[in-house]
């Protein structure tokens, strides 16, 4: 039985620690920065600590689900310094391609292996253990945690070389992002307009209109409910990692940097880190219309 421990319990991370500890069969110790966060996962049965460690000291895989490319670059090397070799680390963090890509070799030289693992599927599928897991680095090493990544995942793929998952992670991010703001922009258009978004909502909801962003954000803009289980501030980190690597490679991602941009203007307007469905608020400003 591996021991695992899980860095990182959030709003994301705490669910999928839950569910690696009531799927995995293994034993699973939990680490937060917050205590808080620590007490709600010893409250589902979890253990917990607040010496990262331990974790080093004593388990075999080591996920994290962290919220910064910085934050994820030091961890890694504090584990590869503190943890013994042999040491899986699977990052379910939305890490930049850049950043997994120069920690790789580093983490083979410690005699580790790393995993770039981010998910999709936001707070409701890290709760049901439905989220999609898309994996980077090598194939042996992505065999050998399949079974834990589908504790939390009903799709698991493995994508490529190292740095393969978080690109696809910010192809997936690219796209909700366009959801979002153009789900805001026509909410907020069809509302100044004259009609009842709510009207609106279930008149093409089940036509070629719909998408998950509808489904699940668009109730909760109708009912002004802006508390987070996606933070902008998290999709906007995306964001910027997508058009850092753009930039790289000498493309041009226009529709990304619109959505940036819109994610740019919630943070001056102080709003960063409601929901991302609040996103529609910059329409609601420009148009002098609100949405409910």
């Amino acid at each position: 039985m591996k021991k695992i421990g899980f860095m990182g319990m959030g709003i994301m991370g705490l669910p999928m620690a839950t569910n690696l500890m009531n799927k995995s069969g293994c034993d699973v110790m939990g680490f937060d920065v917050v205590e808080a966060a620590r007490e709600r996962f010893e409250a589902q049965g979890g253990k917990a600590t607040g010496n990262a460690d331990e974790i080093y000291a004593d388990c075999e895989v080591i996920s994290l689900c962290l919220p910064k490319n910085e934050l994820v670059d030091s961890t890694v090397r504090e584990i590869m310094k503190k943890a013994k070799p042999g040491t899986i680390i699977v990052d379910f963090s939305s890490t930049a391609p850049g950043v997994i890509r120069t920690l790789f070799p580093l983490a083979k030289e410690a005699g580790m292996e790393l995993l770039d693992s981010p998910v999709s599927g936001g707070e409701t599928g890290a709760i049901a253990g439905t989220l999609v897991v898309m994996s980077g680095g090598e194939k042996e090493t992505f065999d050998k945690v399949r079974d834990l990544l589908h504790c939390v995942g009903a799709t698991v793929t493995y994508m490529g070389g190292t740095g393969c998952g978080s690109v696809a992670k910010l192809a997936n991010n690219m796209i909700v992002g366009c959801n979002l703001v153009s789900v805001g922009e026509a909410y907020a258009f069809a509302a100044k307009a004259g009609l009842d978004p709510k009207v609106l909502y279930h008149a093409i909801k089940d036509g070629f209109a719909q998408s998950a962003v509808m489904d699940i954000k668009v109730p909760k803009i109708l009912s002004r409910d802006f508390t987070a289980s996606a933070r902008i501030a998290v999709h906007q980190k995306d964001m910027k990692n997508a058009m850092q690597l753009a930039n790289e490679m000498g493309v041009e991602i226009p529709m990304s940097a619109i959505v940036l941009d819109h994610m740019n203007q919630m943070e001056e307007m102080g709003l960063i880190n409601e929901d991302q469905c609040a996103l529609i608020k910059v329409f609601e400003k420009q148009m002098d219309i609100q949405v409910k």
